[in-house]
C-alpha cells in the first residue's frame, strides 16, 4: 500500500485555495517534501469553453461526466508520480471528486458514478484528508471578490454572497462522512487561516505539532440551530501505555454513513504532541473493542456541526456516562480572536483547559 498522502483542498467560492496552495508548496518544500498539485478540473473545462450554465442539457451532462473522469485520471497520474519520487512526497488536489456532487442533482451524480464504475464510498476513501476553507462570503464579506476567478458567477453583491454561502455549505455537506474532514475558518488575519491549513497537513504527514487547546464552553440551547450536520458518536478508550491516549470512535451520520476511526495521541515533550488517525473496518472495530480500558466508560453523544459567521462549531449533547451536559467547542479560532457566539446558545461557563471536561476524564468511571 502506498504511503503517499492524498489531500483535498476545497471550500466555497473565494475561500483562499489558490493562495493556500502557494503557501503549501513553499512551506513543505522547505521541509524537504516534494509537493504535487492536481489542478482544479472544472475550471480547466470552463476556461476551455464548456459552461455549467449552458441550456443544452446533453452538453451539460457530458461536461460533468468528463470532469469526473478527468479528475480520477489526473489524481491517479499524480499519485504515481509521487510514489516514484525519491524524496518524501504528497499530493494536494485543488478540489476533489466529491465536490462535483455539490453542483448537480443527486440522480445525475449517481448516474455519473455508475458510468465511472465508482461510488461515493469509494471516492471518499481515496483521500487521506479533506480541508474545507470557508468562503469569504460567510464572515469575511469585505474580502469577497471575483477578481481571482473570471469564471465565477457568484458576484460580489448580496445575491452573489447568498449563492456563495449556499455553495459553501453544499460542498461541506458533500464531504460529510470523511474521517479527516477539517473546516478552516475565516479570520481577521488571512495568515492565521493559512497557518491552520499548514498545521492540519502537518498532522496528516505525522509532523509533531505544538499543543493547542480549542475553546470549550458549557452551554444551554435556547433557540433553533441553523442548518447543521448531525451525527451520533460512540467513543471508547483503549488500554494504552503511560503518556499515550488511544481512542476508538464510531460516528454515524443521519443518512446512514458510518465511519470508525482509531486515534492515538502521544505527548513527546512538554509543548508538543503527535497525533495519528486511521480508519478501520467494522470487523476491526469490533475486535479492538476487546482492548477497552476497564476504568473508563463508553461515551455516547449527539453532535451538531455548523458554521456561524465564518466560524466552525461543534455542539455535543452527552447521553452517557453523563446526560445533563452540552458542550460547544470552537474549531480553529485563533487565540487572539473573538468567538462569534450564536444567539441561540446561552453560555454558562468557559471550560477551556479544564481537565474535568476532557472526554478522557468524562469517561472515567466513578
Amino acid at each position: 500500500m502506498s504511503n503517499v498522502k492524498r489531500i483535498v483542498l476545497t471550500g466555497g467560492p473565494c475561500a483562499g485555495k489558490t493562495t493556500a496552495l502557494v503557501r503549501i508548496i513553499e512551506h513543505f518544500s522547505n521541509l524537504g517534501f516534494k509537493v504535487f498539485t492536481v489542478p482544479e478540473v472544472p475550471t480547466m473545462y470552463s476556461q476551455g469553453g464548456w459552461s455549467y450554465l449552458t441550456p443544452n442539457r446533453n452538453l451539460y451532462y457530458e461536461g460533468e461526466l468528463a470532469i469526473l473522469r478527468t479528475q480520477l485520471t489526473l489524481e491517479d497520474s499524480f499519485m504515481r508520480l509521487a510514489e516514484t519520487c525519491t524524496k518524501p512526497a504528497f499530493v494536494v488536489c485543488d478540489r476533489g471528486t466529491l465536490d462535483i456532487s455539490a453542483y448537480i442533482a443527486p440522480e445525475m451524480w449517481q448516474e455519473l458514478c455508475e458510468k465511472c464504475d465508482t461510488s461515493v464510498s469509494d471516492l471518499r476513501s481515496r483521500y487521506d484528508a479533506v480541508l474545507h476553507l470557508v468562503s469569504a462570503a460567510d464572515g469575511a464579506e469585505q474580502y469577497y471578490t471575483t477578481a481571482t476567478n473570471s469564471t465565477r458567477y457568484e458576484q460580489a453583491n448580496e445575491e452573489g454572497l447568498r449563492i456563495a454561502r449556499d455553495l459553501d455549505k453544499k460542498v461541506n455537506k458533500a464531504w460529510t462522512g470523511h474521517p479527516h474532514l477539517r473546516v478552516i475558518n475565516n479570520h481577521d488575519d488571512f495568515d492565521t487561516k493559512l497557518r491552520r491549513v499548514l498545521k492540519e497537513i502537518s498532522n496528516v504527514l505525522g509532523i509533531p505539532q505544538p499543543i493547542e487547546e480549542e475553546r470549550k464552553y458549557v452551554v444551554e440551547v435556547t433557540g433553533e440551530l441553523p442548518e447543521s450536520v448531525e451525527s451520533e458518536i460512540t467513543q471508547t478508550y483503549l488500554v494504552a501505555d503511560p503518556g499515550c491516549e488511544v481512542r476508538l470512535r464510531r460516528r454515524a451520520w443521519h443518512g446512514g454513513e458510518v465511519v470508525n476511526v482509531h486515534k492515538t495521541k502521544k505527548r513527546i515533550s512538554a509543548t508538543e504532541e503527535l497525533e495519528t488517525e486511521r480508519q478501520v473496518s467494522n470487523a476491526l472495530y469490533e475486535s479492538l473493542l476487546q482492548q477497552a480500558d476497564p476504568y473508563r466508560a463508553t461515551i455516547r453523544k449527539s453532535r451538531r456541526s455548523f458554521i456561524w459567521k465564518g466560524q466552525y462549531f461543534e455542539l455535543d449533547t452527552y447521553h452517557n456516562p453523563v446526560d445533563d451536559l452540552v458542550i460547544l467547542e470552537t474549531k480553529g479560532i485563533a487565540e487572539q480572536e473573538s468567538v462569534n457566539f450564536p444567539p441561540f446558545l446561552r453560555i454558562i461557563k468557559e471550560v477551556t483547559g479544564n481537565p474535568q471536561y476532557y472526554n478522557y476524564n468524562i469517561a472515567l468511571r466513578k
